[in-house]
């Protein structure tokens, strides 16, 4: 394990894998730096990139300086890229997608090109109240102590299958996800903001965005009303892929975009 201090003195925990230009990997909600699917899946980029894997603030190994706010991330991230030499890739998924864009608009040529999976922001202002309602049921069950029902109601809330869920509680790796529960507030506040499609417009960092053919149909509509809005925007959906997908599968992507 390595760490940093982001701009306001909260350590930042992260592992390097690989060889090859650096890739800043950002993780969506309930994820982790050596949660499985998050360790699989950068271990796997590792075959062509030298991959930052982090534990965003508040989670696993990483501090969580008060109050929270999304320039705090943006920061965090500074820091990594600083890390790995002052530029470079940025890659993020759900959540982890809307920093990584967020990122590019305020980082400007740190970040070199960015690459966004499933971008998971409400699709539209009905979508954005039932988010805001999802949320304050979260912070409820968050006041309460009630960490375990507040992560379980948050993967059924997006769309994660019983079963799957299921799987997860059953996984040794469950108490830990239960922990990092308070950051489900981080997560929803990002989430719960419409596309910034004005801003967006402006960016000027090679940007690609990817999808899965099986994701949900809102963000479907978010990755196209920001491949509409973004110049020059590259746009993938992988066949018979979901939310979580197969990492060799984005990473036959990830190669062509980043390394032309």
């Amino acid at each position: 394990m390595k760490t940093t201090l982001s701009k306001d003195g909260t350590t930042i925990a992260y592992d390097v894998y690989g060889n090859g230009p650096a890739l800043i990997f950002i993780t969506g909600a309930t994820c982790f730096r050596s949660f499985e699917p998050v360790l699989y899946d950068a271990t796997v980029f590792a075959e062509h990139f030298t991959v930052y894997n982090y534990d965003r603030r508040g989670r696993g190994d990483s501090g969580n300086t008060l109050p929270y706010a999304i320039e705090r991330e943006l920061e965090d991230i500074e820091a990594l890229i600083n890390e790995a030499g002052g530029t470079a890739f940025v890659y993020g998924h759900s959540s982890g997608a809307i920093l990584a864009l967020e990122a590019a608009m305020h980082l400007g040529e740190k970040v070199s090109k960015l690459v966004m999976f499933d971008p998971a922001y409400s699709h539209d202002e009905e979508n954005q109240h039932e988010f805001k309602e999802l949320s304050q049921w979260l912070y409820q069950l968050l006041d309460n102590g009630q960490y375990d029902e507040a992560i379980r109601s948050f993967l059924e809330g997006i769309g994660i299958p019983i079963e799957v869920i299921t799987g997860m509680q059953q996984s040794s790796q469950w108490p830990t996800m239960v922990a990092l529960a308070p950051t489900l507030a981080y997560d929803t506040t990002i989430a719960s903001e419409l596309p910034p499609i004005e801003r967006a417009s402006k960016l000027t960092v090679p940007t690609q965005i990817i999808v899965g053919e099986n994701s949900p149909t809102s963000i479907h509509i978010v990755a196209n009303l920001l491949n509409q809005a973004i110049p020059n925007a590259k746009y993938d959906t992988l066949i018979g892929q979901d939310h979580m997908p197969n990492p060799n599968t984005v990473l036959q992507i990830l190669s062509d975009f980043l390394n032309r």
